[in-house]
């Protein structure tokens, strides 16, 4: 029986749902914080209000850039487009960590040790992945490229998986959740993301080469 293919605007729709959350209330940072209405429970971020702004920013791009990267329609058709938007998408990428980093290290630490022991790893290894990528396009190695990029991006919206579970609870309760059963539930979905990008990248080098994104 002859497999079927994926709809790319299915996949792209799929993750921008699941980076909807993260998508929203990072672009809602974006207009908060010029105008000093942050709420309580994120104000203590804004005794670095430049690198809390890059971050919410360009989270919000590099979330909502990643989908169309990834579709073969774009990099097809519309090749120009597909390098203007990666470049945007990698330079997104390198602010949202870099910023993150930032962040980390110039407040106190208000998160647990686990939390934001996960954060340096994971904007690290961003910086790094985005790297490679790029190395690997300037090579014209494109699967390589691809797969990458993939990884990069799970990396970067790994706690798109978590909003779905810990927003209700902050919608409800009017804190954001704590504890050790709140750090568990980021910890495992950050995980989660990253082994779903693994079996996405293992299931396209099943399938015969073709070029998935390029740059």
């Amino acid at each position: 029986m002859e497999r079927r293919s994926v709809n790319p605007i299915s996949v792209a729709a799929a993750l921008l749902f699941l980076s909807s959350i993260p998508i929203m209330m990072a672009l809602v940072r974006v207009v908060q914080i010029p105008l000093g209405q942050t709420p309580a429970d994120t104000a203590h971020l804004m005794q670095m209000p430049l690198h809390y702004w890059g971050h919410a920013a360009a989270g919000a791009t590099f979330a909502l850039l990643g989908p169309l990267q990834f579709g073969r329609v774009l990099a097809r058709k519309f090749g120009w487009l597909h390098k203007f938007t990666g470049r945007i998408f990698v330079l997104a990428g390198a602010v949202m960590a870099l910023t993150g980093l930032g962040l980390i290290a110039g407040l106190p630490q208000t998160s647990s040790l686990l939390i934001d022991s996960m954060r340096i790893a994971g904007g690290a290894t961003l910086l790094v992945m985005l790297a490679v990528s790029l190395a690997a396009i300037r090579k014209r190695n494109l699967p390589r490229h691809r797969d990458w990029m993939i990884r990069a991006y799970a990396v970067g919206v790994g706690q798109s998986l978590v909003s779905f579970i810990l927003f209700p609870v902050y919608l409800i309760t009017g804190e954001p959740p704590a504890g050790v059963i709140a750090d568990l539930v980021f910890a495992v979905s950050w995980v989660v993301t990253i082994g779903v990008a693994e079996l996405i990248i293992a299931r396209l080098h099943r399938r015969p080469a073709t070029p998935l994104a390029t740059s």
